[in-house]
């Protein structure tokens, strides 16, 4: 659980083009086929949630592991990763406002 949680949450911001950002993607493709005017929205939430469920996974898994010193440096680590996945966040804005990234069915028009 912890494994997975890692995976997902922003401390491995590293992983977000090969895990994440897909997952996102998959989820606002699905959500967009209800909405296809929602697909970057679809798209941020899903990364975010990513993001979350990570942290998540990663409490349930070490949670009585971490000592106080710990916590500490994590809350540091958390500052850097989250402003990274503010900087994933506009680069999606970027992408999808450039016409890079869209809704797959607008692809084969």
């Amino acid at each position: 659980m912890t494994t997975v949680g890692f995976m997902l949450s922003p401390l491995s911001w590293w992983n977000d083009l090969i895990l994440n950002l897909p997952l996102a993607y998959l989820f606002a493709t699905l959500l967009g086929l209800f909405c296809e005017n929602c697909f970057v929205p679809f798209m941020i939430i899903g990364y975010w949630l990513t993001n979350v469920i990570g942290f998540i996974l990663m409490h349930h898994g070490i949670k009585n592991l971490m000592s106080e010193k710990g916590q500490k440096s994590a809350h540091c680590e958390f500052m850097r990763d989250f402003l990274i996945s503010i900087v994933y966040t506009l680069a999606i804005v970027f992408f999808a406002q450039i016409g890079w990234l869209k809704f797959p069915l607008e692809y084969f028009k």
